[in-house]
């Protein structure tokens, strides 16, 4: 362990290797990951978990990475759960004009998008870059109509950085309809802040595997039998949807926690969140993450948001009966460019430990 970034956050909770979590976030961050095109990110944290002897890996026929680490008891099975995939696109249209009208994966406005570079996949294994932007971009041409134009469906395309000049030339490249694209994620550290495309939610899988590897170099193991998912179509809202099992009495969904007017997330705490969009978590298990938090003395806010869905939803949306909470790192601009700060992965990643210690 680097002494230099270990961070405890009290003397009872193994410290957290933030130099670890930083390097996993980043290549995870690097490794493109739209919802449907996960394999990549998948094997990356698989070969992550894989370090940790006692845990018990594999992939569901869905696609997903369940671990599964052997507690004090196994009467009340716990689970965690953050999820790899990420916001995207698919080419619908291959124009005649050899540009791409694309089809969005997640819930983004293309605003946000506009302008980002882009990696076409192509069914065969080639890549194509390319950008995303508005189909009359040039204000030297197209004049105020830049500003007024509504970014939709119809009205963004895919310029590729490729000789085509027609819909014919762009097929040749081996770019067809139902090609996944990915954004640019523009990683970078700066001042103790991460800033990227998709911290939702690359920065928790990250959390929950400085939080392993916390435990893991003190010597200490789970107070309840633990099953680890990471899911690969959260966004899309099925991901947490398979893979536990059916004895599973409680969860902590670890995902981003919205910042913005009227919220009480930033970006130096962890928080938790009572009810966002499908009504409130179970108030008893949330109360208990509040106490641990308390007692380990770890930054946490807590908060209400309006526009949101998680993987512990999409778990009780398929039947399933246990307890559910959410925590997360405070994510600025969601959705968009995003940015955090190393104290809210931090105090996530410690908040995890606890829980897994003690619960």
């Amino acid at each position: 362990m680097n002494a230099k970034t270990a961070k405890p956050a009290s003397p009872s909770l193994p410290a957290i290797d933030t130099a670890y979590m930083l390097d996993a976030l980043v290549a995870l961050l690097n490794t493109p990951s739209p919802t449907g095109f996960t394999d990549n990110a998948i094997t990356l944290t698989e070969a992550y978990l894989r370090e940790f002897p006692d845990l018990q890996v594999r992939r569901t026929r869905k696609g997903a990475l369940v671990a599964v680490w052997p507690g004090a008891a196994e009467d009340a099975p716990r689970g965690l759960t953050a999820h790899v995939d990420t916001l995207g696109a698919m080419v619908k249209e291959v124009k005649g004009s050899g540009r791409l009208k694309l089809t969005k994966i997640g819930g983004f406005a293309w605003n946000t998008a506009e302008g980002e570079g882009v990696t076409v996949f192509t069914r065969s294994g080639a890549e194509v870059r390319g950008s995303l932007l508005l189909a009359r971009a040039s204000s030297h041409v197209h004049g105020n109509k830049v500003n007024d134009t509504k970014r939709d469906d119809d009205t963004m395309e895919v310029r590729l950085d490729a000789v085509v000049h027609n819909a014919e030339e762009a097929r040749a490249l081996g770019i067809e309809v139902g090609d996944f694209v990915a954004f640019d994620p523009r990683v970078e550290l700066t001042n103790g802040f991460v800033r990227s495309r998709h911290l939702d939610d690359k920065a928790c899988v990250a959390n929950i595997l400085a939080a392993i590897k916390a435990m893991h170099d003190a010597g200490l193991k789970p107070a309840q039998t633990t099953h680890i998912l990471i899911s690969n179509y959260e966004e899309v809202g099925h991901g947490a949807a398979a893979g536990f099992p059916p004895d599973l009495a409680e969860l902590v969904t670890v995902d981003m926690a919205a910042i913005g007017e009227g919220q009480t997330s930033s970006e130096f705490h962890a928080t938790v969140c009572v009810k966002d969009s499908g009504g409130p978590y179970h108030h008893g298990l949330s109360n208990r993450l509040r106490d641990l938090a308390d007692q380990h003395s770890i930054a946490y806010k807590v908060d209400i948001y309006p526009y949101y869905g998680s993987d512990g939803e999409a778990l009780w949306r398929a039947g399933g009966d246990a307890a559910v909470a959410l925590i997360g790192p405070g994510v600025d601009a969601s959705h968009n460019y995003e940015r955090t700060h190393t104290d809210a992965l931090n105090a996530t990643a410690q908040w995890v430990a606890a829980y897994l210690i003690q619960g």
